[in-house]
């Protein structure tokens, strides 16, 4: 029965992770390109097939390596005798043009292929947080977070894409959680997978950047516990020497988990950078970085650039620095009725708000107000209790204390960000988020008033009460998780779109927040097939297409569409009596601009010609709103 009792949660969870990928197989079939799988998928590519790293330098490459091994064993033409391979600095877009549409490739086919790597890195991430949250909870309360992951929309959604976020939040998880296994038990052997740890995080996102200083605040608060111990210590001899040597060895491991895990990322990007010309890497990094604004950074890595042992750590760095100045730079995008391109402090809590599920957002506001009723209950006991209460929860509960820091830190750094880029910025810390609720629900789940001292029947009454209390939870857990579920299964395959009931269900987000949030160009292949047979039966010639995306409007509609834009005017005086745009390019062309927005719009961008811009006669998927002039 031990046995039993073992394998059925083990069970669950594998029923959880097969629905997860099921879930994302057919969108991963269905969804046209989305904008940065154009420039992913040649850049991966290139590195596996090639060892060539001159395109996509601002992202690290695990992901997009991994996403193109499928693709080695298909007989691809990439386009190296053009211009933007050859020459070109970065010729990504262009070169991810060539490659997928105009090569005599099959796009679809490479796309599909390219996407079955980064769904096996959600389906490890739903894995890997069991795995954690079982050492903190126990194996049954470790299945609610891995499945608040596996039937997220939005883990879902980015998890079927060539791009970095889920990586991102993968890389992070894993981290962290050999950091803290190192905390625990400092051995030479938990050094080094720590350090590669941390190397393989580095090497999935650069905002896996921030474990830097989030492990740098971990040993601090640990070190000045240690000295405050060692100066309250009886012994009075020697107290300076044992502080700094403790300084010494806690500071001089963490600097060996960094070394590792710089080793990892040379090793790869050397691998990566073997045939890319060190002459035109050199040339390419002082082009790309010559608007860069500190200097001695910049030039300092043009210089590594060009030497042959430096250089592949040059081409990390490069990715970095690309990284700070778009980050510091900020990016145009639609909230709430305005466009802007400094960014809002409030755009990720209320993006968070809208796009996280209800039954999500019930237990994660339980999981919080629970927690501070309980730590307000701890104050009010006064200041000495509330001190030793503090100090048993570090005890006892340090990795969820660590869990809090850097969902706390992570999302301060991105509120106060200028690069508003969507849900998919925050997704690294939800794994952390889901496992804290989790816990802060389990606690509730089985807290109960104290046992009645007295009679058999008070007795009896109170067992009946607790009972009763523990079954009315298990319904209502339950019945959010069923929530959770349907509503994701039905959202299918528009995971992307979709926002919550209170911010307008699966279909009316857009009026809200736009982007990787709504519209990233996921329904081109919806819209051929709306052209091709449309629901009122009348045959489409010819079709004007303002698109937002990764799809290329030659390949899939030849000679039946024309690339199109609000400034050339109503396609209807042109013989063209059908419009669609993706609403990405309506809300960024119709809002009006923020007050602080730097950025400016003339009318003729602005769809002044269309009537009713935001009422369509029809749809492609949820995306592209079709009309009929």
């Amino acid at each position: 029965m031990t046995k039993l009792q073992n394998y059925i949660p083990k069970a669950i969870l594998s029923l959880i992770i097969i629905s997860a990928f099921l879930l994302m197989l057919g969108p991963a079939k269905q969804d046209s390109a989305i904008m940065d799988e154009l420039a992913h998928i040649p850049a991966g590519y290139s590195y596996v097939k090639f060892l060539d790293y001159r395109l996509n330098p601002e992202h690290p490459p695990l992901v997009k390596a991994l996403a193109a091994i499928p693709l080695l064993f298909q007989n691809l033409n990439f386009p190296t005798n053009q211009n933007s391979w050859q020459t070109d600095i970065n010729g990504q877009w262009a070169v991810g043009n060539q490659f997928l549409y105009e090569s005599g490739n099959n796009a679809d086919k490479i796309i599909f292929y390219s996407r079955l790597m980064p769904m096996i890195l959600l389906l490890i991430l739903i894995g890997f947080t069991y795995f954690w949250a079982n050492e903190l909870m126990g194996r049954w309360w470790a299945l609610l977070p891995a499945g608040l992951i596996a039937f997220s929309p939005n883990f879902l959604a980015h998890g079927h894409y060539v791009t970095t976020d889920v990586g991102a939040a993968l890389g992070i998880l894993v981290a962290s959680y050999y950091f803290l296994k190192y905390i625990y038990n400092p051995t030479r052997k938990n050094i080094i997978i720590a350090g590669i740890s941390f190397g393989f995080a580095q090497l999935l996102k650069f905002s896996a950047v921030l474990l830097g200083p989030f492990f740098i605040f971990i040993v601090a608060a640990l070190f000045i516990e240690k000295t405050i111990k060692e100066i309250k210590s009886p012994v009075a001899e020697n107290k300076f020497k044992k502080i700094f040597k403790i300084f010494l060895t806690d500071f001089g491991k963490l600097l060996l988990i960094f070394f590792i895990g710089g080793i990892l990322i040379y090793l790869v990007y050397g691998l990566f950078t073997i045939n890319y010309p060190i002459d035109k890497q050199y040339s390419d990094t002082g082009t790309i970085l010559q608007g860069f604004g500190n200097r001695l950074l910049a030039d300092n890595v043009v210089a590594m650039s060009g030497n042959k042992i430096l250089r592949p750590l040059a081409e990390y760095l490069l990715g970095v620095l690309m990284v700070m100045q778009r980050s510091s730079g900020g990016n145009t995008s639609y909230l709430l009725g305005q466009v802007s391109n400094l960014g809002n402090w409030y755009y990720f809590p209320i993006v968070f708000l809208m796009k996280e599920s209800l039954p999500v957002l019930i237990l994660i506001f339980t999981a919080f107000l629970a927690s501070i009723w309980n730590i307000a209950k701890n104050f009010y006991k006064g200041k000495k209790y509330t001190q030793n209460k503090f100090i048993e929860y570090l005890t006892t509960n340090f990795s969820e204390f660590c869990m809090i820091i850097f969902v706390a830190g992570y999302w301060l750094y991105s509120m106060k960000s200028p690069l508003n880029i969507g849900f998919r910025h925050i997704m690294p810390t939800l794994p952390f988020v889901y496992i804290l609720t989790s816990t802060a629900i389990k606690k509730l789940f089985y807290w109960a008033p104290k046992n009645i001292s007295g009679s058999l029947s008070q007795k009896l009454i109170s067992t009946f009460n607790k009972i009763l209390n523990l079954g009315i939870k298990s319904v209502i857990l339950s019945g959010l998780l069923i929530w959770l579920i349907t509503g994701t299964v039905f959202a299918s395959p528009y995971f992307l779109s979709k926002f919550n009931e209170l911010a307008g269900g699966d279909m009316n987000g857009y009026k809200y927040v736009t982007d990787s949030n709504f519209d990233w160009g996921q329904d081109l292949k919806r819209l051929k097939d709306f052209v091709n047979n449309p629901p009122s039966g009348e045959k489409i010639d010819k079709i004007a297409i303002d698109y937002f995306g990764g799809g290329n409007i030659k390949y899939y509609f030849g000679n039946k569409a024309e690339n199109w834009n609000s400034t050339m005017g109503n396609p209807n005086e042109n013989g063209i009596n059908w419009l669609a745009v993706s609403v990405n390019n309506i809300q960024n062309s119709i809002s009006r601009l923020s007050p602080t927005a730097t950025i400016t719009r003339s009318p003729q961008d602005e769809y002044l010609w269309l009537k009713n811009p935001l009422s369509p006669d029809y749809k492609a998927g949820t995306s592209i709103f079709i009309y009929k002039l």
